[in-house]
C-alpha cells in the first residue's frame, strides 16, 4: 500500500521507485529511502496516513520534516554480522544483474571448475550445520547422497517455515531469492541431482511470486535448466506448495506431501539421503542452510568458519519477536547471550514491564527465566538445558504471561498440527490438555504431577518424530524454571 501510495504521486520519469524488500528492521518498517546522487537516506513511515500528500513535492518535504537516517548507521543494523543476509534491503530482489555485481553466482562458477567432491569438502570444511533445527553437519549429509551409486538423485528445499516467531526463511525468499537458487544449484550439482524442489508454505504467496519470477530469470541466464553454463550439468527446480500442515515441516511428512499423499511421518531407516524422494537419494536442508552455500564457496568460507566452534561455527539468523521493543532479525555469532540479544538489539519488553520469561526454538522450544539471560544461544548451551537453538526464533514475555497457559499450548499446539500416525503424540496431547487443565485448578495434584511427568516420557521415547518427541520440552523446562507457577513444589 506504501509503495503503491508514492507511486500515485510521481509523475516524472526522474524518479525510479524500487522495492528492495526488507531489512529485517520490523520495529522500524515500512521506512522509504532516498537516493540522490549516491548517497541513500530513510525515514520511517510506520502507521502514518499519506493521503494528505498531493505531489511528489509534498512527499520530499514531509519526508525532510522525519529526520533522515542511514539504515546501515543504526545500532540494530551495524552491530550485526551479515554474511548470508548481506544483500537483503540493498536492492530489488528479482534484479539479477545485481546479484552478479555483488558477487552473485560466482560460486556456483567456483563449484562447476572445482567439481563434485572439493564442492563437498569445502562445504565440510566450512563447520556448516543445518540451520534449521537438527543442526546436523551438512557436508556429510551430501556426501552421504553423493555416495549412493544411482542416476537418480533429488533435492528438496524445506521452506515450510510453521514456527511461531520465524521468518528468516521468508525474508531470504522474498528479499534474496537467487541466493536461495544458486544455494540449492551447487548443493545438486555437488551431490549429482538433476531436479529440486522448494516445499513452501501455503501462507507465503509474495515468496511464491519472487521464487517463481526468480526461477524464471534463472532459467532465461542459463543458471537453471539444461547444459547450466556450457557444461553437462543439468537441473531444474519446481515449487510444490503446502496444505497447512505443521508437521510436513518434518521431512518425511514433507516427502509424502511432495508425492502428492497426506502428510504423515515416515519410520526412519530408511534415511532419506539414501532412500527419499521417489525411493531415491535426497538431500533435505531448509532455507537458510541452501542460502549459506554460495558463500562458503567464496571469500567469505574464512569469515564464516572463524566464528564460533564445534557446532555453532558460522552466523545464525536470530527472530526477535514478541513483547519486545525491537523485533526483526539479527544475524550474528552462535555465542551472543541472551541478556546481550534483549537488550542490545531489542531494547527489552515493550510494554516496559519486567522481563519473565524467553521461549527458543519455536512452539515446542523451551522457555527461559529471567535469570538465565547469560545463556549462551549456542547449540551445545541450548542442548545442555534439554532445548534446541531450532530455526532461530526467540519469543520474549513480560511478568503478565500465564505460564501455566504456556504450558498448555504446547499440548494444545501438539492435539491440533499431529499427523495422527503414531498413538503418544495422537492421544497423548489430549491427555495433556486434561492433566494441565486440572493442575491449573490445583497445583499441589501430587497425583497429576506425576501423571504428568510419565506421560511426557512416554511421549519422548515413542513418539514416532520430534512432533510428539519435543512436546514435553516446555512443559518440562516450565515446571523447572518457574517454579509453582505450573506445579506446587
Amino acid at each position: 500500500m506504501l509503495h503503491k501510495t508514492i507511486s500515485n504521486l510521481i509523475k516524472e520519469e526522474s524518479v525510479k521507485i524500487i522495492r528492495n524488500g526488507s531489512w529485517g528492521a520490523y520495529w522500524l518498517e515500512p521506512f522509504i529511502e532516498i537516493e540522490k546522487d549516491g548517497v541513500r537516506t530513510g525515514a520511517s513511515y510506520r502507521n502514518i496516513d499519506l493521503t494528505h500528500l498531493k505531489t511528489i513535492e509534498d512527499f520530499f518535504l514531509d519526508f525532510e520534516k522525519k529526520n533522515p537516517f542511514d539504515i546501515n548507521e543504526i545500532d540494530f543494523i551495524k552491530n550485526q554480522n551479515r554474511i548470508v543476509f548481506s544483500r537483503i534491503g540493498q536492492q530489488d530482489p528479482l534484479d539479477i544483474n545485481y546479484y552478479r555485481a555483488t558477487k552473485g553466482y560466482e560460486s556456483l562458477i567456483t563449484a562447476l571448475e572445482i567439481g563434485h567432491q572439493e564442492t563437498i569438502d569445502r562445504i565440510k570444511s566450512s563447520g556448516l550445520t543445518g540451520r534449521g533445527g537438527a543442526a546436523f553437519p551438512t557436508g556429510i549429509k551430501m556426501q552421504t547422497v553423493f555416495d549412493q551409486d544411482v542416476s537418480t538423485k533429488y533435492l528438496a528445499c524445506n521452506a515450510d517455515e510453521g514456527d511461531g516467531g520465524t521468518f528468516s526463511d521468508r525474508l531470504i525468499m522474498e528479499s534474496d531469492p537467487f541466493s536461495l537458487i544458486e544455494g540449492m544449484t551447487i548443493a545438486a550439482y555437488a551431490v549429482g541431482a538433476s531436479k529440486g524442489y522448494i516445499y513452501l508454505r501455503s501462507e507465503y504467496p509474495l515468496a511464491k511470486d519472487f521464487l517463481s519470477d526468480a526461477i524464471d530469470i534463472a532459467l532465461k541466464n542459463n543458471y537453471l535448466g539444461e547444459n547450466i553454463q556450457n557444461t553437462d550439468f543439468n537441473f531444474e527446480i519446481e515449487l510444490r506448495i503446502g496444505a497447512g500442515s505443521y508437521v510436513c515441516g518434518e521431512e518425511t511428512a514433507m516427502m509424502e506431501s511432495i508425492e502428492g499423499r497426506r502428510g504423515l511421518v515416515r519410520s526412519k531407516p530408511p534415511l532419506p539421503a539414501i532412500n527419499g524422494l521417489f525411493g531415491k537419494p535426497t538431500l533435505i536442508n531448509n532455507v537458510v542452510t541452501l542460502a549459506t552455500i554460495p558463500a562458503l564457496l567464496s571469500d567469505q568460507h574464512s569469515e564464516f568458519s572463524e566464528i564460533g566452534s564445534n557446532k555453532s561455527v558460522g552466523t545464525m539468523p536470530f527472530q526477535l519477536s514478541g513483547n519486545i521493543k525491537n523485533g526483526g532479525l539479527i544475524e550474528t555469532r552462535f555465542d551472543i547471550t541472551l541478556k546481550e540479544m534483549i537488550e542490545n538489539y531489542g531494547s527489552g519488553t515493550k510494554s516496559d514491564k519486567p522481563l519473565h520469561a524467553i521461549q527458543i526454538g519455536g512452539p515446542l522450544g523451551i522457555y527461559l527465566s529471567s535469570n538465565m539471560l547469560n545463556t549462551s544461544l549456542t547449540i551445545e548451551s541450548l542442548e545442555e538445558l534439554k532445548g534446541s537453538v531450532g530455526h532461530g526464533g526467540i519469543i520474549v514475555f513480560d511478568d503478565s504471561v500465564d505460564m501455566s497457559e504456556q504450558a498448555k499450548f504446547a499440548m494444545e499446539f501438539c492435539v491440533k498440527e499431529s499427523c495422527g500416525k503414531c498413538t503418544p503424540c495422537r492421544i497423548g496431547s489430549v491427555r495433556g490438555v486434561e492433566i494441565i487443565e486440572r493442575l491449573q485448578k490445583n497445583k499441589a495434584s501430587k497425583e497429576d504431577a506425576i501423571l504428568l511427568e510419565d506421560l511426557c516420557e512416554t511421549l519422548e521415547s515413542t513418539s514416532l518424530c520430534a512432533m510428539g518427541g519435543m512436546t514435553p520440552n516446555p512443559i518440562h523446562s516450565i515446571i523447572n524454571y518457574f517454579p509453582n507457577e505450573l506445579i506446587e513444589k
